[in-house]
């Protein structure tokens, strides 16, 4: 849950003596983030890599890296005329970084290497062992529950046959990475793939789970998407069949979906009698390196997303003169698109194909959504996808823009790798927005000033004008001070789409300004020669400054290239800018997924050290901030999160190694007890007096809910994780217990919210749940059951639905239909409110989207409920936790990182 500051780094930034040129202290680590400027001869080595390093170690009072030859291993290095620019991986006792790249800019003069400049990310604070405490096996277990636990989340129980695993999700491990937060966490990064039960997107998650406890303390998509989720190099050769010599490259025809014919790139394959998309005619170096277009219609994209399903065929012809089904699923599109660009990186940069050294280059065409048209298009590391679109969108390969988009995210990729997450993510976004937006003005011979060669997607829809049509827009004047919008990680991977115009933005107005064959050029030249992984808003501001001075503009051009990131709010430490109209309680909680909790004039949260290297520990407070916090959870390794508290005891589960542990301690001090353990359990936990109730889940993901009594803890009371019982999402009030149960009765599933009595037993059904319908969270107070449900085809909303303890006056607060319809994802409770944590539906754009809080309270009437924003706050605010009285304490992300926040009362209407 935190928001997105994907890299924190804390070790002290030493000031880096000076040097000829330019030099630009790094942040958090006394490496230089920027040398530039200067004419050094490099010692005489084999190779350009080798050469970078003996630089680096001839230079270490300059640079502060100990060993180059032991901790920065060869990336690549791309050679443009005679200049060379090396990648070095940064290494800690062997285990790569994460982000961890630094480059060397070198010229070649009279058979002598002379290094120009050097820059990226060299974390010099990093001590953390390289020994792991866990191996794969447990590792992957983790990453798969803590992704499959993500989902459930969004989507509340399971679906409608009952089943909520979906297509199962599995996991691959990459290794050990060291994750640079402060001294370093060591982590192990596992892939998981599989599918969103509630969309049918794609799922392909990077996980990083601490190598020693066993917590996921990093998780994003690698799915690299044209639009927002939710809103509306496999290897050719085996996967189809061939003669043994490959037919030559030859010309074809066919009519895209606006009509024009174009010429494309085609082979005749005898094994089918037909001709086929496979161009041999653009990449020279390699006959069975090809640009491809492949028959995707039917196929879900969920299964096409990291995977080369069997039996995928290209798009064939028996002729040269592909036909109207090639056009009408876009594959023709595709195909001629596909040339478009990689024609524009070879000419423009002479870079072949997308990784610069003639990779084939694959589009799937015609991709679903389960079946349903699918409105998007995604790079997943390996190959284009392209959606089927639907009744107003064209498939979404009919826009040159958007084919140059998903490609230059596979340039992005085998150049700067911007991680597509938080600020890096949206920059990786503003590169693919950039360059496919050039290419296609290009093309099309659009002016600069033609306020539509900004727009992105325009072209796709078949009714509206492309103004209406378009997805984004690079002339929407988006800033950081005025735009920004802090989300979490599990929103738009942490704003890559919803924040990317405020950089993509600033590139468009230097292209505009300074014209597009020398923009083009300096955007390019950051991206393949400055930018790094972890590169944020302010360093992609200097890549692209440095790499302007590098190719001689200066003048009027350099301060327009200058102005254009001022325009957009891009300068130093523009993030403390960021206000909001709620009290900090504790700032910067540097923890991932993890929730909060309140209760008797208290507030509980989860948090690790400054930096975020330290496993994390629960801490308390008074609501109304007065009074110093208090540790209540030991210094052992363990990462301690999810706490609940009633003002007197503090509950919350410890994750290490061997599983979960509930653990309890009152806050007037007094030892730690051990209540549970188990292999794995949810966020649901709660405690009230002698009772704590909470979520558990046993191997293959089963859900189910737990009780004990704090006198006795060795009695536990569980319901439901078998096979036809699962149970989720209780609350616990005043002896009481309200959960959500799903069950097989008579060949069909019920899904009923109940509560029980845990002093009798006694159980009450609140309501069954009509067929079709999700269950989701809880929250309970003397006198109400409030829960949240899904209607299966409402569009993304949720109701808030309330009930007496009986079951009678069933009531729904916040409807699922409707004007005031919202996507209720949690609900919290006290005796005199209650308040949702709600998105507006997927039709609005930008900051409307995010997760905000709605508080209902009696009016003055006392006859009916009125609703209220609790704060205006611009971020996404989650984990809400009701206090006392109308009092509410949250995450807010609105400054870019996760601070514990409280109002004692709504704001009312934001405007």
């Amino acid at each position: 849950m935190g928001a997105a500051a994907l890299v924190v780094t804390a070790a002290p930034a030493g000031a880096a003596p000076a040097a000829p040129g330019t030099t630009a202290v790094g942040e958090g680590t006394a490496a230089p983030a920027l040398v530039d400027g200067i004419r050094e001869q490099a010692p005489a080595a084999r190779t350009a890599a080798d050469a970078a390093r003996a630089h680096l170690a001839a230079r270490e009072d300059r640079y502060r890296i100990a060993d180059p030859v032991r901790d920065l291993k060869p990336a690549g290095t791309l050679t443009s005329g005679g200049r060379q620019t090396v990648r070095l991986q940064q290494t800690h006792h062997g285990v790569p970084v994460l982000g961890g790249q630094y480059l060397v800019r070198i010229e070649r003069a009279d058979g002598r290497r002379i290094v120009t400049g050097t820059s990226g990310r060299y974390f010099t604070g990093l001590r953390t062992g390289t020994t792991a405490e866990i191996d794969d096996a447990l590792a992957v277990e983790r990453a798969v529950d803590a992704v499959r636990q993500d989902l459930t989340a969004r989507s509340f129980t399971a679906g409608p046959d009952g089943e909520d695993e979906g297509t199962p999700l599995t996991g691959t491990s990459h290794g050990l990475v060291v994750v640079p937060r402060g001294t370093g966490v060591l982590t192990r990064h596992i892939t998981v793939r599989g599918t969103d039960p509630a969309h049918g997107e794609p799922v392909l998650r990077e996980v990083y789970i601490d190598a020693r406890a066993g917590y996921p303390v990093l998780q994003y998509s690698g799915v690299r998407t044209f639009r927002a989720p939710g809103t509306v190099d496999a290897r050719t050769r085996a996967a189809r069949a061939r003669a043994d010599e490959p037919a030559p490259g030859t010309t074809g025809t066919g009519v895209r979906l606006d009509g024009t014919t174009v010429s494309l790139g085609i082979t005749r394959d005898d094994a089918r009698d037909a001709y086929v998309l496979r161009d041999r005619t653009r990449i020279q170096s390699d006959p069975d390196r090809v640009l491809a277009t492949w028959d995707a219609r039917g196929r879900w994209a969920s299964d096409l997303s990291g995977a080369w399903p069997e039996g995928l065929q290209e798009f064939a012809s028996p002729t040269e003169r592909f036909g109207a089904e090639a056009t009408d699923s876009g594959a023709v599109d595709a195909h001629w698109a596909a040339g478009q660009v990689y024609d524009y990186y070879r000419a423009r940069f002479g870079r072949d194909s997308l990784d610069g050294h003639g990779m084939t280059v694959n589009s799937l065409v015609g991709a679903t959504d389960y079946g349903q048209p699918y409105v998007n298009a995604f790079w997943d590391g390996r190959k284009m996808v392209y959606g089927s679109g639907d009744a107003e969108y064209r498939p979404l390969s009919a826009a040159l823009d958007v084919v140059g988009h998903e490609m230059t995210h596979g340039v992005i990729e085998h150049s700067a790798g911007l991680v597509y997450a938080g600020q890096s993510g949206a920059m990786n976004e503003a590169l693919a927005d950039y360059f496919g937006n050039a290419i296609e003005s290009d093309a099309r011979h659009l002016s600069m000033d033609d306020p539509d060669s900004a727009l992105l997607g325009e072209t796709l829809c078949r009714t509206k004008d492309p103004r209406a049509c378009a997805i984004r827009d690079l002339n929407d004047g988006r800033t950081t001070a005025g735009s920004f919008l802090g989300v979490g990680f599990g929103t738009d991977n942490g704003g890559v789409h919803l924040n990317s115009t405020i950089f993509a933005g600033a590139l468009w107005d230097i292209r505009e300004a300074l014209g597009p064959d020398l923009a083009d050029k300096i955007v390019y030249k950051a991206l393949t020669e400055y930018l790094t992984p972890l590169d944020g808003f302010t360093q992609g501001r200097a890549a692209v400054v440095a790499a302007a001075k590098q190719l001689k503009t200066g003048g009027q051009n350099l301060a327009a290239v200058q102005r254009a990131f001022t325009a957009h709010g891009i300068v130093p430490n523009w993030e403390k800018a960021l206000g909001i109209d709620s009290d900090v309680l504790l700032s910067r909680v540097n923890t991932y997924d993890t929730h909060l909790g309140a209760g008797g004039g208290w507030w509980v949260a989860a948090n690790s050290n400054e930096s975020g290297s330290e496993p994390y520990s629960v801490w308390a407070g008074r609501t109304d901030g007065k009074g110093q916090l208090k540790l209540m959870s030991p210094n052992d390794g363990r990462y301690h999160v999810n706490p609940a508290t009633d003002g007197r005891t503090v509950v919350w589960q410890a994750h290490g190694p061997s599983g979960v542990d509930i653990l309890a301690r009152p806050l007037a001090g007094g030892p730690v007890r051990t209540l549970w353990h188990g292999r794995s359990a949810g966020t649901a936990l709660g405690v009230d007096g002698d009772v704590v109730a909470f979520a558990y889940s046993n191997h293959g993901g089963r859900a189910g809910v737990a009780h004990l009594s704090l006198k006795d803890p060795t009695h536990v009371e569980t319901i439901g994780g078998g096979t036809y019982h699962r149970a989720t999402f209780p609350s616990v009030h005043n002896g009481k217990i309200v959960y959500q149960d799903r069950r097989r009765v008579r060949a069909v599933y019920e899904s009923t919210t109940r509560l029980i009595d845990v002093a009798t037993g006694e159980e009450t059904v609140i309501q069954q749940a009509a067929p079709q319908t999700s269950l989701g969270p809880t929250a309970l107070t003397g006198d109400h059951v409030y829960w949240l449900l899904d209607a299966v085809g409402q569009n993304g909303t949720t109701t808030l639905r309330r009930a007496g303890l009986d079951g009678s006056g069933v009531t729904d607060l916040s409807p699922e239909t409707g004007p005031d319809a919202r996507n209720v994802s949690e609900v919290t409770a006290s005796a005199d409110a209650v308040t949702m944590v709600a998105r507006t539906p997927a039709a609005e754009t930008g900051n409307a989207t995010l997760s905000k809080l709605w508080q209902f309270t009696p009016d003055r009437k006392g006859d009916g409920l009125r609703r209220s924003r609790v704060s205006c706050n611009r971020g996404e605010q989650l984990s809400a936790a009701a206090a006392d009285g109308t009092r509410v304490v949250w995450l807010d992300a609105t400054t870019g990182v996760s601070d514990v926040v409280t109002r004692a009362r709504p704001s009312g209407t934001c405007a």
